[in-house]
């Protein structure tokens, strides 16, 4: 079994946003993942359940509600030579993830997903599409591509161009990776740059033991799924054996489908805040946000 680098129950956000005036308060919102001591989400939960603050000033939640807007997943896989022993439980795992993503909602909405592999450039194996068919299709072009590395820096940055280009609404990205080499030549303040302006939620599963090397690029790609998680309302994990890819994948899947949408009022201010906290306000649970990003009016 995994274990399950799990962040606080108050999660820092960056917000990066222009600046705005208002004669009243106006709403943002959050989509929040609350978990239990087991990791499971936890239901039925209302406005006094939480907890929100603005550079550590709390602020009014005045709704809380299941969170079914559809999601623009990325799914990154790790199909590298690092890899190779591990691509039939990462098939199996990706196939129990894609179809319970794409189960649907009460709402109606439906999720799209892109499968991406790493190995030595980003290269789309199924686009963007909610049509299961697709998707499974794609992951049965997960293979192992003989030496080569990894990409997994060089693809977040290509996701959140992505985001931005389509003007995605619920952004997702899902890497599951190896310990292998990387070999992205960026450095980890140039990914995570644009993944926290881009407002998508990173989950990283790793697979292998913690650590990864002593290389700068090692560093880089280690900052990334540190930082990188707990920024943005992500989670990591870390599993020793590739058998535990699909409880893993399960469980990120229950997180993506079990959120809530937390609003709550931002006061009339020329300055916004640097970051945001979510928190569980009753002992035992565990909060994660992702602000949702403003949209900004297109320019005629």
């Amino acid at each position: 079994m995994g274990f399950r680098r799990r962040a606080s129950a108050a999660l820092f956000i960056v917000v990066i946003a222009p600046a705005t005036s208002h004669a009243q308060a106006v709403q943002r919102s959050l989509y929040v993942s609350v978990l239990n001591d087991a990791g499971a989400p936890v239901p039925d939960l209302g406005p006094s359940d939480f907890i929100v603050r603005e550079d550590g000033l709390a602020r009014e939640v005045l709704r809380v509600a299941p969170a079914t807007d559809p999601m623009q997943i990325a799914v990154l896989v790790d199909n590298s030579q690092a890899a190779r022993d591990d691509i039939a439980d990462m098939r199996k795992a990706l196939q129990a993830f894609v179809t319970a993503m794409t189960a649907g909602s009460a709402a109606g909405g439906k999720n799209e997903l892109a499968i991406i592999g790493l190995a030595d450039r980003p290269t789309i194996l199924t686009d963007y599409t909610s049509d299961r068919a697709k998707l499974l299709k794609g992951v049965d072009r997960v293979f192992s591509t003989p030496q080569s590395g990894t990409l997994l820096l060089q693809a977040i940055i290509e996701m959140c161009k992505g985001f931005k280009t389509h003007e995605a609404a619920r952004p997702v990205i899902v890497a599951v990776t190896t310990e292998g080499p990387e070999l992205s030549d960026r450095y980890y303040d140039l990914v995570l740059e644009p993944l926290l302006a881009s407002g998508a939620a990173f989950h990283a599963i790793v697979l292998g033991p913690p650590g990864g090397g002593t290389s700068d690029a090692a560093r880089d790609r280690g900052m990334v799924l540190d930082r990188g998680t707990r920024e943005t309302g992500g989670r990591r994990d870390n599993v020793l054996t590739s058998m535990s890819l699909t409880s893993k994948l399960g469980e990120v899947a229950a997180e993506l489908t079990h959120q809530y949408k937390v609003t709550y009022a931002h006061p009339q201010s020329l300055i916004p805040p640097e970051h945001v906290t979510v928190a569980a306000a009753k002992a035992g649970m565990t909060a994660r946000g992702t602000l949702i990003k403003e949209r900004q009016p297109r320019t005629p």
